[in-house]
């Protein structure tokens, strides 16, 4: 069940990996893998190309160009799975690996990976502080309305076109996880990714063809609500505190979607151990899986316990 935010458990705070795992399972669980990180790719390009394929030929037949618009959209926005795996640096035994992939994903996804690993590495350090936490900044759903504005992408849309602009401007205000030695790399990361997007745009009105709204817009569109109930159910309901155990949340989930979104649904075992790449999180929640306070059944479950709360606050 989701706890009340303000919840909180002393005596198991400031819990640390070594007091959950023996030095050997960290180990066996740390080793990343460029083989492994290849193959996950490679499946997820698999998946988005071949959704895409019948979303641009089977228009003629709705029942197959619609469920391929829904797969191809999802697996559009699920790019933010290896964009965040990459910019933990552990989808790959490469550095140079995971970064070039985390910018190439997150090109996808809309997401700027430059600044992103800088912004989640604020996350981590500081989970579920209030006032530190950057996620925190961004106000969860307090009525049903909310939440439904919330789940349709449009908040996060009108953030990342903002978020993208300010930062192409060099307006980095507000941003103190952007040391000042990696300003100029993140501007110049945030230009280079929206010259990429004109030149798609460009090349779509030079044309005369919707291949952006098409292929990119409308699809990424489709598939934000699916992501957004997905990472919604990560922190929400969990306790404002350091406390490990309690303020993140695992949900156990359908094989499809734990494999599009590489098996970021045991968030709280990442949370814990953020150096243990995605491949190996099944075995970590194996061994861990008695210490956390959340772990919940499906994130359509997780989801509606979240719009019970907002129906009837305490």
């Amino acid at each position: 069940m989701l706890t009340h935010p303000s919840a909180t458990q002393p005596e198991q705070s400031f819990v640390k990996p070594n007091q959950l795992l023996s030095a050997q399972d960290l180990n066996a669980l740390n080793a990343r893998s460029d083989i492994k990180g290849w193959l996950q790719l490679a499946g997820h390009l698999m998946v988005l190309a071949g959704s895409g394929y019948l979303w641009a030929t089977q228009g003629g037949s709705l029942f197959i160009a619609l469920p391929a618009l829904l797969i191809y959209g999802f697996s559009l926005a699920a790019m933010f799975a290896p964009m965040h795996e990459s910019c933990h640096r552990t989808a790959f035994a490469s550095n140079r690996l995971n970064d070039g992939v985390a910018w190439f994903t997150g090109l996808l996804s809309f997401y700027n990976s430059t600044f992103y690993r800088r912004y989640h590495k604020w996350h981590h350090r500081y989970t579920q502080i209030p006032g530190k936490d950057p996620e925190l900044s961004d106000r969860k759903p307090q009525t049903v309305t909310e939440y439904l504005i919330e789940i349709s992408g449009f908040n996060w849309w009108i953030g990342k076109v903002r978020g993208h602009m300010r930062i192409a401007l060099g307006n980095l205000e507000g941003c103190p996880y952007i040391q000042d030695a990696a300003r100029s790399e993140v501007i110049r990361s945030t230009r280079l990714q929206l010259l990429v997007y004109g030149i798609a745009i460009a090349l779509s009105i030079g044309y005369q063809q919707p291949w952006f709204l098409t292929y990119w817009l409308i699809p990424l569109a489709v598939g934000q609500p699916i992501l957004r109930a997905i990472l919604l159910a990560e922190h929400t309901g969990c306790t404002l505190d350091d406390n490990s155990l309690t303020n993140t949340r695992t949900t156990l989930t359908i094989a499809p979607v734990r494999w599009l979104m590489w098996n970021m649904s045991f968030h709280a075992e990442h949370h814990l151990v953020a150096s243990i790449p995605f491949h190996a999180l099944p075995a970590a929640h194996e061994i861990l899986q008695s210490h956390f306070a959340q772990v919940e059944q499906g994130y359509g479950n997780v989801n509606r316990q979240i719009i019970a709360q907002l129906r009837s606050p305490s």
